[in-house]
């Protein structure tokens, strides 16, 4: 007797906070994304800012504009810099977007924010700046305006500047996701799950730190240096570093394995590769039904 059994394949939400300079990440925060424990984005932002190193501005894109990430970043002395959906800017700039707005207004919550955090006082109105730019794409898109938030007294370039290299976390999370393979762990209990991230952010942070080192050596940004290939050397000469004899020979061949790490620096593109548009994956086909 044949009986068909259901697999369920339990989803996590993990949030990891990146320096957008060096890449290095904190302890992440993860929750379940279904059922009656699930947790969101905006939940696990607000116990990764408790964690923040002072004086750290926090940097988010459209997922995270909600009041209460923004609020919880005011709270604890961090400045905010964070993107505004078209709707939520025209809202709270009670009006048509235009190019070149840079004003001042005061953040209030909603009824919705209200009743999502019933624990809001009620002075709980953040203040800062909204400011909308007509921004042109660097894969040759039509130009769109973009709209952010900040709690900086900064002028617009120190503004704009520091929000357009946010997307190099974006990379940082394709490489956890694919090079160390956190898309799909392997795990079935909660607690080898958390020992497995955590082993995984540290693998991560280890080569982060050696590529911080190199940078400071040799002068070339963070950003330039091949995580692949760093985390090759790594893997090469981190048995020897763990058996060596003495002080003297860790040292040794710790200096060797940075000589290596300074030379894998990503290449100069003279010319800029081309982009493609985001697209959504096709279904697979479906099987026909058997006839009788």
């Amino acid at each position: 007797m044949l009986r068909g059994v259901r697999i369920n394949w339990p989803l996590l939400r993990v949030l990891v906070a990146h320096d957008v300079d060096t890449g290095l990440p904190m302890r992440p925060e993860w929750g379940a994304m279904h059922g009656p424990g699930a947790v969101s984005e905006q939940a696990l932002s607000e116990t990764a800012i408790d964690r923040l190193p002072s004086g750290s501005t926090l940097i988010g894109d459209a997922n995270f504009r909600v009041f209460s990430v923004a609020y919880a970043a005011a709270q604890r002395c961090h400045p905010v810099l964070v993107r505004l959906t078209a709707q939520r800017a025209q809202r709270l700039g009670g009006g048509v977007l235009r190019d070149g707005t840079d004003r001042t207004f005061v953040w209030k919550p909603s009824a919705a924010d209200r009743r999502s955090h019933p624990k809001l006082p009620a002075n709980a109105c953040p203040t800062g700046r909204l400011m909308i730019r007509q921004v042109q794409p660097d894969n040759g898109a039509a130009p769109f305006l973009l709209a952010l938030f900040t709690t900086q007294p900064s002028s617009e370039a120190e503004v704009f500047e520091p929000y357009g290299r946010r997307w190099a976390i974006e990379t940082d999370l394709r490489t956890l996701r694919s090079t160390l393979q956190l898309d799909q762990l392997t795990c079935s209990t909660p607690d080898m799950v958390a020992k497995e991230i955590d082993m995984a952010i540290a693998a991560y942070h280890l080569v982060r730190a050696m590529i911080t080192l190199a940078s400071e050596q040799s002068g070339i940004p963070p950003r330039g240096y091949s995580f692949m290939k760093v985390r090759r050397i790594a893997e090469t000469f981190a048995p020897a570093l763990a058996v060596a004899p003495n002080e003297k020979a860790a040292n040794r061949i710790f200096d060797q394995t940075m000589t290596y790490v300074r030379q894998y620096t990503l290449p100069t593109r003279t010319r800029k590769r081309p982009s493609y548009p985001r697209a959504v994956w096709k279904r697979g086909a479906n099987f026909m039904n058997h006839k009788r």
